[in-house]
């Protein structure tokens, strides 16, 4: 099988913790490559094996070799390096948030496609089957009418001194860290966007970003929505939804990976409780997807335009916390 050729920009924790084995185990990719300016690339490179490294993010792009890059760098930097990319020809996926701003994001995803190469923000959760059946479920019927949807994504930071997690500058807080899953999770399920936002947050006086957000979202369908995201409360990383005859609950939304990838849905009616499990290999399933994209010339199930709209929303959940005010997006 013909394999696409990838680069890895930085040696990122989440690269050699989850992204390069997951190369690595993809049947359609292989890490060609792996850059640095810190010169940790030749000896993450030895360490997985990897045939080239480079001392520099554009020596790399300068490859002809590498058909394509991985971004996980902080978020202030994705929107230069994935300009930069695309200008070398090489096909993108970029860590979530894909930038700042929704202006930002539509810039790389226009310049990706004025350059014909592929760019899909990595929001890896949605590759498990276990959404597909909650909206099959939906579908059905069986927990009546959607009512309300609570997404929620938090964790207790435990290095706070020199995280880019608590830099203002790079683009920092909880809101753009795990927030961006919440609300990506309940646009996706409910199949709608927010039409008005209001948000409130812990904002930290020392590091100037946001700890704890909370929010509250009516989307356009008529569901209202909840979601809250932390830096400083206990790990959680679920969705529920409530239904006018029943719920469902999803505790391992974001990170089944933590599960030996095993997916839970609790479906609770008056009938009785049930629940089902979904295995899969998430990070696995978003390679292979955006492989096989880049491939077949084709279309990322998760397009650009989706990863605007939801920078859009969190660029308004950011206007309301900073004015106190509830924020219309239409």
């Amino acid at each position: 099988m013909k394999k696409v050729r990838w680069g890895i920009l930085s040696t990122a924790k989440i690269a050699q913790k989850s992204l390069i084995p997951a190369f690595e185990r993809a049947q359609n990719a292989v890490v060609a490559g792996i850059a640095s300016g810190s010169g940790k690339a030749e000896e993450i490179a030895a360490q997985f094996n990897i045939e080239k490294s480079y001392t520099s993010y554009e020596d790399m792009l300068q490859d002809p070799e590498i058909d394509a890059v991985y971004i996980p760098l902080p978020n202030h930097l994705h929107k230069k390096w994935t300009l930069e990319a695309a200008n070398h020809g090489k096909h993108v996926l970029c860590e979530k948030p894909a930038s700042l701003t929704a202006d930002e994001t539509k810039e790389m995803v226009e310049y990706c496609r004025e350059k014909n190469v592929k760019f899909m923000e990595a929001f890896m959760y949605q590759f498990h089957p276990q959404h597909e059946r909650v909206r099959e479920i939906i579908k059905s019927g069986e927990i009546g009418e959607v009512k309300f949807m609570r997404a929620s994504f938090s964790f207790s930071l435990a290095q706070w001194e020199g995280n880019i997690k608590t830099d203002p500058e790079k683009g920092g807080g909880s809101l753009y860290d795990v927030g961006c899953y919440a609300i990506h999770a309940i646009r996706n399920i409910t199949g709608a966007e927010p039409v008005e936002v209001h948000v409130h947050a812990n904002m930290d006086p020392d590091y100037r970003v946001d700890t704890s957000a909370f929010g509250y979202m009516q989307m356009e369908n008529g569901v209202h929505a909840h979601f809250d995201c932390s830096f400083d409360m206990a790990f959680r990383a679920e969705y529920e939804v409530i239904g006018t005859a029943g719920q469902i609950k999803v505790p391992r939304a974001f990170r089944p990976d933590n599960h030996e990838g095993e997916g839970l849905i609790i479906v609770q009616t008056e009938t009785g409780t049930r629940e089902e499990r979904i295995v899969a290999d998430i990070y696995r399933e978003e390679v292979e997807h955006i492989s096989q994209v880049i491939l077949e010339d084709g279309v990322p199930s998760y397009t650009g335009e989706n990863a605007i709209q939801n920078m859009r929303v969190i660029e308004a959940c950011y206007e309301s916390i900073h004015s106190g005010k509830i924020i219309k997006l239409v």
